[in-house]
This record gives structure tokens, sequence and C-alpha cells, in this order.
């Protein structure tokens, strides 16, 4: 209580000796053409400037999140006449993705975009770019040391959780003993933990709210349907399900449909065109889904051209980009689903 006492008397005080400065400005004969470092710091911006080659490496596009990291990245590259993109084929062997990002490395491009397979794997592939003066921007699966890239730019696995789980608990928080089931993703990969967290940690708010199932898929379209045909057989009576991922959504969407089930309410996650687009007819369970939103690709390429050009952020008062942008995971339902359709992924 003390310090906050202590931290008010320090506001007043700076209020005071501040309106004493502002009267004493208003008089004075001295110069006002001095400005602040941030009236003159350089940003990037959609003028063309100096010339940047931008390498981009990323896994198997074996996913339509994935496919759309690639799109997103190849047409933000497009739009600027100052960049050159040189992008890698993509593989989801280890080291296949280490020999192609070697390959951009002795090319010297400017800047390294990189999505990691494997961030632990590809972690000394990543040291080795920034020793050699390459700057690179870890795009969403993170290295294991901050010294492998300038910037991480990503989703909030946690965040998608937490976001799920208090969309549902707010829908259901009128029902007295409401059960919940969770198709969770591939359960060996920390970013499903860290989504089971999120939504495990809101559910909490709800005491009238148990879990009374989860079952690990794929995140792929035959492993959804198959775990929730055995989820929809082991629960005959639930209120909802929250779905990591929507491409696994349609396989889990087919399994419903045949299992003639609507007496639930479903989320799902990562923002599909295919969610979207059911979410906007609703005519059926899924009412909402959690971003993890593809378009980070297309910031990259942005922060990577910054950095690049040797500029900061427009709008940011710094002179550097930040080491680290965690993007929001937004809840997509009927209300705002329009605003979001231009940026679902097939």
């Amino acid at each position: 209580m003390s310090q906050g006492t202590s931290r008010r008397g320090l506001l007043f005080g700076a209020a005071a000796v501040s309106t004493t400065a502002l009267l004493t400005a208003c008089t004075s004969n001295e110069s006002k053409d001095e400005k602040t470092a941030a009236d003159n710091r350089p940003a990037a911006d959609d003028k063309p400037g100096k010339h940047v080659t931008i390498g981009f490496a990323g896994p198997q596009a074996d996913h339509g999140w994935l496919n759309a990291i690639n799109d997103n990245a190849e047409s933000r590259a497009k739009k600027y006449s100052d960049v050159t993109l040189e992008i890698t084929e993509g593989s989801n062997d280890t080291a296949a993705q280490i020999g192609q990002i070697e390959t951009l490395i002795n090319k010297k491009v400017d800047v390294l975009v990189v999505l990691p397979a494997d961030g632990k794997a590809l972690t000394q592939v990543g040291l080795k770019a920034m020793r050699a003066g390459i700057p690179v921007v870890n795009l969403d699966r993170i290295f294991n040391s901050p010294q492998a890239y300038r910037c991480w730019i990503g989703g909030d696995n946690y965040g998608m959780g937490l976001n799920a789980g208090t969309y549902i608990g707010e829908k259901l928080k009128g029902k007295a003993n409401a059960k919940v089931v969770e198709l969770a993703g591939l359960d060996n990969l920390e970013l499903t933990k860290q989504r089971s967290k999120g939504f495990d940690d809101a559910l909490r708010n709800y005491p009238n709210i148990r879990k009374v199932a989860r079952q690990a898929a794929e995140f792929t379209v035959e492993s959804g349907q198959a775990k929730m045909a055995q989820l929809l057989q082991a629960q005959p009576k639930f209120d909802a399900l929250w779905n990591h991922d929507d491409d696994q959504g349609v396989g889990a969407l087919r399994a419903i449909e045949q299992a003639g089930r609507d007496d639930f309410l479903m989320v799902g996650g990562a923002g599909a065109l295919s969610a979207f687009q059911a979410i906007k007819q609703d005519n059926g369970v899924l009412k909402a889904t959690v971003l993890y939103p593809p378009t980070m690709a297309a910031s990259a390429i942005d922060l990577a051209r910054a950095l690049g050009q040797g500029k900061g952020v427009s709008g940011m008062a710094e002179f550097e980009i930040p080491a680290s942008i965690t993007l929001y995971s937004a809840v997509v339902d009927k209300d705002n689903v329009e605003q979001y359709m231009p940026t679902g992924f097939r």
C-alpha cells in the first residue's frame, strides 16, 4: 500500500511540475524547432527504398495452413518493387531444410525468414545465419535460442485455447452440469499442449462446466473424422466441442453429420475458409473458430524488408523492429465472420 501511495504522490507532484513547465514553455522565447527522436525515426512504408533480397524457408506445404503461409509470403513480397524473394521448395525433413537454408546463406541474401519444421533441430543453422550477418525472422515455430533470430513473430497457442474456452464458457455459463469435449492435435507437439492448457485454464472460470473427454488427432481430415467418430460413440451427450484445427475439423464435421448429431456447439481453430463459410451459413454445429492467422507470413516479409532497409516499424516510435511479436487469437463467429473472410485459407 505504501508503494502505491508513494507512486500517487509522485504522479501528483509530476503533474504540478508539468503544469509549471507548460506555463514556462508558453512564455519562453526559446526556439521550438527541436524535435524528438520519434519525429525523425525511419519507418518502413510502401514507398520503394533500398533493394532487399529475402530468403524464405518453410516446411512442406502439406496442410492448408502451411500452404497459406507460403501464399501470404509470396503475395506480400510481390507488393514491393524493392524486394526479391528467394523461396525454397519446403521440406519436413530436417536435414533437407537445413541444406536449403545454408544455400540461402551462401547466396548472401540480405534477410532470412524461416518457419522451421522443427525449431530445436534448426537452431544451429539460425545461429549460423546470424553469425554471418544475415538477420533472421523466425516465423512461428521458435528456435531454442534467441541468438538464432533477430525477431520472432508467431501465433498464440495458449491464447487460442484460452479464447476458445472463454467463448464456450460464456455460451454455457447458464447451464447446470455442462459437459465439453476436446479434439486436440498431435500430442507430441508443444503447441498442442499449450492449446489444451489455455482451454483448461479458461474452463476453470466456469465451475458449472466439466471436460469429460479429450482425443488427439493429427491435423488431417482423415484423423479428424476417425477420432471424432470415437468421441461421439463414447460420449452420447455433451454440450460443446473444441477442435484445435479447422483442417481436421472438416473430418470432424463429416463424422458429426454421419452420426446425425446436432445437440452441441462446436468451436474450431486456425481460420480456414471452409470454417468461415459454415459459420456464416449458421445451419450446423460449428458456431465459431479461433484464429491462428497465416497472415503472419506476410507480416514476416514486412519485418524482413524493414530489417534489410535498416528501418523501424511504421506506427511505432522505436528505431528498431521488436524482438518478438505475438499475434492475437481472435474469435470469429457469425457477428464478425464477414470481416475475416478474405483471410480464410483453403
